[in-house]
């Protein structure tokens, strides 16, 4: 086994930092519009969710604005609390919302740097010298779940093309990991070999920037079985969503990596003053 630690997801990676200021005592609180379809067989807090997650991500909204509160904002929709509740939960976990004690939710101030080496694991390992492969798990279409909808902007029903794998480097399993492709950009999921991206890129659909998550968890017994590693080891939890020139989502992965092989290296710098 390798003794040296493999440097793989360069985090001189996007970091998403939400910047959390003292509440101001006058709020300008966000006008909500959003119209429920009927017809729509989802949700009613994934309908809201989606909405909302719309027209923040098309800047709708000022960063620091205050959401209308639970209350009024199911009052606005003629949806319950619990409905409202539930879609602003779906806002907090993909970091476009904060939420701060006694005084409510706010849209949450970004600063975004681009990617300065946005690649992919094949082009990570091969440039340190190892040999990059895959053991296939899954590689099927199926229809989009409901986090898969919010985080690459599908429709309810829209299909995906979902590929399950181990990661490898010299034959030694460094991580488990699940990407989702709308299947508009990837229908043939079986013919992807050994790299996605490079698969994508000959096909003009290789995402050009991502917002990249990090966390630290413990291995439950499956995945531990998956990564050769004790039940309860720390491993590293990694969200990325890829996005096309255009600003349009194209990839949503989900990596888990051993913590043995894996070192994370950021580079800060000191806004100018």
């Amino acid at each position: 086994m390798p003794s040296a630690q493999f440097s793989a997801c360069l985090a001189r990676t996007a970091f998403t930092l939400a910047l959390i200021a003292t509440p101001m005592p006058t709020m300008n609180h966000a006008t909500i519009d959003v119209k429920i379809d009927l017809n729509d067989n989802s949700p009613l807090y994934l309908q809201l969710a989606r909405k909302l997650t719309q027209d923040v991500r098309a800047g709708r909204y000022q960063a620091d604005q205050a959401l209308p509160s639970e209350r009024t904002l199911s009052e606005q929709q003629g949806v319950s609390r619990v409905t409202a509740r539930k879609a602003i939960d779906q806002l907090v976990e993909q970091g476009l919302v904060v939420r701060r004690r006694g005084s409510g939710n706010y849209i949450a101030p970004r600063i975004e740097q681009p990617l300065s080496n946005l690649s992919s694991f094949s082009e990570q390992l091969q440039q340190r010298g190892y040999t990059p492969n895959s053991r296939w798990l899954r590689r099927e279409l199926v229809a989009a779940d409901a986090d898969e909808q919010l985080a690459l902007g599908l429709s309810p029903g829209a299909r995906v093309a979902r590929l399950e794998r181990l990661r490898l480097a010299d034959e030694v399993v460094m991580a488990y990991e699940t990407s989702v492709i709308p299947a508009t950009v990837l229908p043939h999921p079986e013919q992807v070999d050994h790299s996605l991206y490079a698969h994508l890129e000959r096909d003009g659909q290789m995402p050009v920037r991502a917002l990249q998550h990090i966390r630290a968890m413990n291995a439950p017994a499956q995945l531990a079985q998956q990564l050769g590693v004790p039940e309860g080891q720390a491993v590293l939890f990694i969200t990325r969503v890829g996005y096309l020139e255009s600003g349009v989502a194209v990839e949503l992965t989900h990596s888990y990596c051993r913590s043995d092989y894996y070192d994370f290296v950021a580079e800060l710098r000191r806004a100018p003053a």
